[in-house]
């Protein structure tokens, strides 16, 4: 008894210090909570159901319930106007649907990429996931490097000599649904769909043959939980250290390890091949190394970064692809006489032919019109953001510098002020004489740091597309959902369930 009220006195003075110090720090702390809001409360936004989480609540909540967030900002951005505040800790964001302000800070290099989203994304949990590649790099230089050279690899010369492998991968799928037509079988339009585009990624850019159509492909399901693992990050800052949660962070540091060391290999593989003076596939990753070759002081990190650009690409080039035509099929389903039009073009273009040329793709316009309607209603790559680092002026609204803005073509291109009637799914807003939308539509982003697979993804959609409408009728299965799913990207919830049938002049 006598030690413990020895150690007692001892530790009391120190426990009482500490005490008072974190209570400092605590009341500092508020303080300059407070001193951010009177800078920014000028905006106008929703009211913040907690002083210090502010708006955090909304989102975890949003998440919790299987709600989709970007319905939520699309409210906030009809209520509060084309610049509104949301607050986080001491972190103000700002949702930006202003066009001339779009058109300003995204086309411009002056404003970064959020620092502390990067730094969520570089390590998710621990396992390094995307690094610096293209999509999250925020130093500019750097970022300048690597898409000098990845730029060679997405011309539209290169891109138009891969219309066969295209046009090869694009078989495989009809024959799976060919198989499918037969069994008289339901279908996950959405399942495959994504085997498809992941198909068509490994071979196109990186010369690998995937069995991805009998479902032994353990990427699919990586993909997807890196995925679900990079939402948790940027929706709940306090995800990692809950204890719940740790049988699903193991799995997805295991998906980063696997998608990280895939690429790791198939680079070596591809290096050791060129090396040796073999024959290699003329792919994008045969160009991407031989214009990093170019690079007089590749280091390190640049291979590193090489990684990270593989794992970018593997994931945005088979997700986004796969989402968007299961979000096209889901709408065709929905809209017969769209469907006809679009089956009646295909059938004037192509024909009988079951290999589509460059050319043709170019004449599929009512075809271009639905993908690109598709994108309006569900982008499936649905937001970006900037770091305003000096003064600006939105709308006529100060906001002084200090802050996130939050950039999303889901909520402007459903909002009234910019397209009417915006739910209804309408391809002729896009007919080539049709007004263009203004800093409102950007599903691939938009300047300099927009997208570099834009092409590419476009002209899978478009093959695939064709030659489904060509040799197959399908049908919505009764019942189902056409809600969203927010996995990091969009996807449809029901999986676009869908009976198949061969075209009867086929």
């Amino acid at each position: 008894m006598a030690v413990v009220t020895l150690l007692w006195g001892c530790l009391a003075p120190v426990l009482y210090v500490l005490v008072v110090l974190l209570s400092i720090a605590f009341l500092a702390y508020c303080a300059y909570i407070k001193y951010i809001h009177m800078k920014y409360d000028h905006i106008p936004g929703p009211p913040r159901k907690s002083f210090i989480f502010g708006h955090m609540g909304a989102f975890l909540e949003a998440t919790k319930n299987d709600r989709l967030v970007f319905d939520q900002l699309l409210e906030w951005s009809e209520r509060y106007g084309p610049v509104y505040r949301l607050n986080m800790f001491h972190r103000v964001i700002i949702g930006v649907t202003c066009p001339e302000a779009t058109k300003e800070i995204l086309m411009s290099p002056k404003f970064p990429k959020d620092k502390s989203f990067h730094k969520r994304i570089f390590y998710m949990f621990g396992q390094r996931f995307l690094g610096n590649g293209l999509v999250t790099a925020v130093d500019h230089d750097l970022w300048y490097k690597h898409r000098r050279i990845m730029d060679p690899a997405f011309s539209s010369l290169y891109l138009r000599g891969l219309t066969g492998t295209f046009n090869e991968r694009a078989e495989k799928l009809m024959e799976r649904l060919s198989e499918e037509a037969d069994h008289h079988a339901e279908v996950s339009m959405l399942k495959l769909m994504n085997c498809v585009t992941l198909d068509v990624i490994a071979k196109i850019a990186f010369g690998v043959e995937l069995d991805v159509f009998d479902n032994s492909s353990p990427f699919p399901k990586a993909i997807e939980t890196c995925l679900l693992g990079l939402l948790s990050c940027a929706r709940d800052l306090f995800f990692e250290f809950k204890p719940k949660n740790r049988a699903f962070i193991k799995e997805v540091r295991e998906a980063c390890r696997l998608l990280r060391s895939t690429g790791t290999q198939w680079i070596n593989d591809r290096k050791k091949a060129m090396q040796n003076g073999d024959d290699v596939p003329k792919d994008i990753l045969t160009q991407i190394i031989k214009s990093a070759g170019q690079e007089e002081d590749m280091t390190k990190e640049d291979e590193e970064v090489m990684i990270d650009n593989f794992v970018t690409f593997f994931i945005a080039g088979q997700e986004t692809t796969a989402n968007q035509l299961s979000f096209c099929i889901m709408e065709l389903g929905r809209h017969p006489e769209i469907l006809e039009k679009v089956k009646q073009e295909v059938d004037d273009v192509i024909g009988m032919k079951r290999d589509i040329s460059y050319d043709d793709l170019g004449n599929l316009t009512y075809l271009s019109q639905v993908l690109k309607e598709t994108l309006r209603l569900y982008a499936t790559a649905p937001g970006t953001n900037r770091e305003i680092i000096m003064d600006v002026k939105i709308n006529g609204l100060h906001v002084p510098a200090g802050v996130t803005a939050m950039f999303s073509s889901f909520v402007t291109s459903r909002m009234e002020k910019f397209f009417k009637d915006p739910l209804k799914f309408d391809p002729d807003r896009f007919h080539p004489d049709a007004p263009k939308p203004y800093y409102c539509y950007y599903p691939f982003a938009l300047g300099p740091r927009s997208c570099l697979g834009l092409n590419f993804a476009q002209m899978e959609a478009k093959v695939v597309m064709a030659k489904l409408l060509q040799r197959f009728d399908f049908s919505l299965v009764p019942g189902q959902s056409f809600d969203i799913k927010d996995t990091g990207t969009l996807r449809p919830k029901s999986g676009v369930l869908c009976t198949i049938q061969h075209r009867l002049n086929q």
